[in-house]
């Protein structure tokens, strides 16, 4: 009987080969990383083509190449931390849940996503670069922002029928509450307490509106 041949013990098993999409993308994701490292430990004006690259792992002309400006990597920042956000949500057991149930949950998927780190890396961009005049223009972050927000919103509250302008006004009311409470957080350091009593409260002003009597007389169900 011919013997089978084993591998040697400690001998490491041939590694797959990934796509070069695949290393393009881990490369990204490193240097996304890197960025949200780098503002954590050093702050935003500590923000350095270098430190992102050591941190990285890959040279600045790598950097630039897969982001081409830092304008641009810093918005990719942004769109990235919202990206885990909004995939979270579409992740989240809605189906079959009432209204309270949903908006419950929304504001706590959306509390986790304000207290990140690669939210307050965020915000940080946000606070020192791109709230600059220059930014502001037509097609800029914000309004990106704001619709991607409300693709979010109208997915899970698609049964809520009330006026445009008021739904508008609830995702700001909303993500203006959070931001807030994300930004005293940073404030008070490691001590801060959760603030549990306030996320309930707008757990509870949500799950009001949202069930509001639409125009053909109805309210939405909230169980």
């Amino acid at each position: 009987m011919r013997a089978v041949r084993s591998r040697p013990a400690g001998r490491p098993r041939p590694r797959v080969r990934r796509s070069h999409a695949e290393r393009s993308a881990a490369t990204r994701a490193r240097i996304l990383a890197a960025v949200v490292d780098v503002i954590a430990r050093h702050g935003f004006q500590g923000l350095t083509a270098q430190r992102i690259a050591a941190s990285s792992g890959v040279t600045w002309g790598a950097v630039q190449h897969h982001f081409g400006s830092k304008d641009q990597l810093l918005l990719a920042v942004l769109e990235d931390s919202f990206t885990r956000f909004a995939e979270r949500v579409e992740r989240a057991p809605l189906a079959g849940r009432g209204l309270a149930a949903r908006a419950a949950l929304f504001v706590d998927l959306a509390w986790e996503h304000f207290r990140s780190r690669p939210y307050r890396a965020g915000f940080e961009i946000l606070l020192n670069h791109l709230g600059r005049a220059e930014h502001r223009g037509p097609g800029n972050w914000r309004i990106e922002m704001s619709r991607a927000w409300d693709r979010v919103w109208s997915r899970i509250f698609a049964d809520a029928k009330l006026p445009r302008r008021r739904s508008l006004m609830l995702q700001h009311f909303t993500i203006s509450t959070l931001s807030g409470l994300a930004a005293t957080l940073m404030l008070q350091g490691a001590a801060a307490e959760l603030p549990r009593a306030e996320l309930d409260v707008l757990k509870a002003t949500l799950r009001r509106e949202l069930a509001a009597r639409r125009p053909d007389g109805c309210a939405t169900r909230i169980g």
